[in-house]
């Protein structure tokens, strides 16, 4: 499939106290037309700066410092702000994980939304009126055009995030980046969010790159996985071959910690350690220090990817498989 969204390379930095600090080293990915990337880490692996520089909302004290966004070929790295507005909201969307990032709590949501439309299409206010109210509809909010007359406080924290994700959609993108939108959210919501992206995204043909940091919620979502750890992506496929098969032992530890793969009464398993410092990476692999599988070759350098076959990568000297994975 052809890619909507290549990431080539990406490298953003943050200007901070203790020196320079790659929040994001050198990670490559793409995303096709109708695709679901789910993107899995743990808090300060770097997943939702990538997210961000996608939109081009990184702001000082952080920077790209190299690497390629293409957007349908086109190059979004050094794009003036005036060319990225043109493409937020209409072609590349993102939601957020509090949908009060996205709303103005000050604001009807028909004024939000018939505002968002306007941004990039000239229409009528009764026009887009009927296409927010059509859009709430979508995502499954009841008497639209009476909740389009309430304001953001108005609605309960899955409504208000349906809405979000409502506003995200209004155009169609063919880029939808999701900053793990449904954490604050109960079970039986979280469900019923996650099945409506899922439809809505297969309708409309988008590519969505979901965030998270919840496998039970990728292996139920996306066609494919691809795990950070420190900044860099260890391990990359299609989400069933890597769940079921994990290459670098991040992810199996991210695997053996899922409370429901542990017997009843057993402690929980979990990986030893902590995410080591941005500032202050050890020597060789990121991961050397809390790995079961570390040997003196780890801390040597940073592992080059491995390309395996179906599409799968991962950077590990030592994988937890040595067996060939199957096409």
């Amino acid at each position: 499939m052809t890619a909507v969204l290549d990431i080539s390379d990406l490298a953003v930095t943050f200007s901070t106290r203790d020196g320079l600090v790659k929040a994001v080293d050198g990670v490559t990915l793409s995303v096709a037309r109708g695709e679901v990337l789910g993107l899995v880490g743990e808090s300060g692996s770097g997943k939702s700066v990538t997210g961000l520089a996608v939109l081009g909302l990184i702001d000082a004290p952080g920077r790209i410092a190299a690497g390629s966004i293409r957007f349908q070929g086109r190059e979004l790295v050094g794009l003036s702000e005036a060319e990225l507005r043109k493409l937020r909201g209409r072609h590349v969307a993102m939601i957020f994980q509090d949908p009060m990032t996205t709303l103005n709590p000050v604001l009807r949501v028909d004024t939000q939304m018939i505002e968002a439309i306007q941004a990039h299409e000239k229409v009528s206010d009764k026009a887009a009126r009927d296409r927010a109210a059509q859009a709430l509809t979508k995502v499954g909010i009841p008497s639209p055009q009476e909740r389009l007359n309430s304001y953001p406080h108005q609605f309960s924290g899955g409504m208000r995030q349906r809405v979000a994700i409502a506003i995200a959609l209004l155009h169609g993108p063919a880029v939808l980046v999701a900053d793990e939108p449904t954490t604050a959210l109960d079970v039986t919501i979280q469900a019923q969010i996650l099945a409506e992206v899922q439809q809505l995204c297969s309708e409309m043909g988008t590519a969505l790159i979901w965030i998270t940091h919840d496998l039970a919620v990728v292996a139920g979502l996306a066609d494919r996985i691809a795990v950070m750890y420190a900044g860099r992506i260890v391990e990359e496929g299609p989400v069933d071959a890597v769940l079921d098969a994990p290459r670098h032992p991040y992810t199996a530890g991210l695997i053996g910690s899922v409370p429901s793969r542990n017997r009843r009464g057993e402690r929980l398993a979990q990986i030893p350690g902590m995410t080591p410092s941005l500032a202050r990476l050890p020597e060789g692999c990121s991961f050397g220090p809390r790995c079961p599988r570390v040997q003196a070759d780890c801390r040597v350098a940073q592992p080059s990817p491995t390309e395996g076959a179906g599409g799968r990568r991962w950077r590990c000297v030592h994988p937890v498989v040595d067996e060939p994975v199957p096409a």
